[in-house]
């Protein structure tokens, strides 16, 4: 009799859409938690509404001059309405998003600030129920989880006594504008090449910015400005605008958002961390409890995005969109994950 052979092994491979998902994810987890730090950096010195102004003008234009040195200059040409559209989403995104908590974070530290962002989420599951997606109970859940642990290191003792509550609310007003440009992106009719998306959203935000700045009074000055500032600058320029904006953009297209959202419950712990070891901000008991509840918030949303247990629209949508993007949008996500 023959000897019975061994039963072939399979080693699972994820699948290659799943890995760049994943990649693109990462780099924000990565990414957008340490520009909190760099924020918090550059505002030390420099005016913070023209600063993130002139951050994304420049990441903007970049961006376009590497789009049509690669692609010629019908790579910018879009419709009107996809350019008032890219506008639109800048202006919440960049400007309302992103500007607002650069204004505030020359009063808050920068692990509140990221704490505080992280309702978003939450935020954005709200918008979604008004637009009569469908959530399941326990993706509603872990969101629920992940703010109810925002509100535990909003408690004294987790909350510094010296941060002004106008500042506080700005960032809670900041994370509501991100939530609608997030959701507004995925809907309408931006350019289906993220680069291009990208390129034209940062550059209109940075410009709402830049007007903004000025009536506020704020000025330059490039001798008043630190070394610390200006790299932090740069910083956010290069790794916190064109490679995060870019990996985020080809996110919102290729994953549910509310997978895509829970980068809002890992930056905080990131944010935290960095702000206690180069800042010296104060970690309290009250802190480890509200991370260890944001922690587990990611994990809820994350397994029931992965099991497929949400029917909602933007899954059906983000596949049929890699159906028919995946070999334009790959190299996106390539260069996210080579920065991470």
């Amino acid at each position: 009799m023959a000897p019975t052979s061994a039963a072939p092994t399979h080693e699972f491979h994820p699948p290659p859409q799943e890995m760049r998902v994943w990649a693109a994810l990462g780099a924000i987890y990565l990414i957008w938690g340490s520009t909190y730090l760099a924020i918090r950096l550059m505002v030390e010195t420099v005016p913070p509404a023209l600063g993130a102004g002139l951050r994304f003008v420049l990441a903007g234009a970049i961006m376009m001059v590497v789009l049509v040195v690669r692609r010629g200059a019908g790579a910018l040409a879009v419709g009107r309405a996809q350019l008032l559209w890219c506008v639109a989403v800048g202006t919440l995104l960049a400007a309302g998003g992103n500007g607002l908590v650069t204004v505030a974070e020359r009063d808050v530290p920068s692990g509140l600030a990221a704490l505080l962002i992280a309702s978003e989420p939450l935020l954005i599951v709200l918008l979604r129920r008004l637009a009569g997606d469908r959530a399941r109970a326990a993706t509603l859940g872990g969101v629920a989880l992940g703010f109810v642990g925002v509100g535990i290191l909003l408690l004294p003792g987790g909350r510094p006594d010296d941060v002004p509550l106008g500042m506080t609310l700005l960032v809670l007003v900041a994370s509501l504008s991100w939530a609608l440009g997030s959701f507004l992106q995925s809907r309408v009719n931006v350019p289906s090449d993220p680069l291009t998306a990208t390129a034209l959203s940062l550059s209109s935000g940075g410009l709402v910015l830049v007007v903004g700045g000025v009536v506020a009074g704020e000025s330059l000055d490039l001798g008043a400005f630190s070394a610390k500032s200006v790299a932090a600058f740069f910083y956010l320029v290069v790794v916190g605008s064109i490679v995060a904006f870019s990996a985020y953009s080809w996110l919102l297209t290729h994953a549910p958002i509310s997978k895509v959202s829970t980068y809002a419950y890992v930056n905080p712990v990131i944010a935290v961390l960095l702000g206690a070891v180069f800042l010296s901000e104060d970690v309290a008991v009250a802190t480890l409890a509200g991370m260890a509840l944001v922690l587990a918030s990611v994990w809820v949303i994350v397994r029931q995005e992965s099991a497929g247990g949400e029917a909602g629209a933007d899954a059906v949508a983000a596949v049929e969109t890699h159906q028919l993007h995946d070999e334009t949008d790959s190299a996106t996500v390539r260069t996210a994950s080579s920065r991470t």
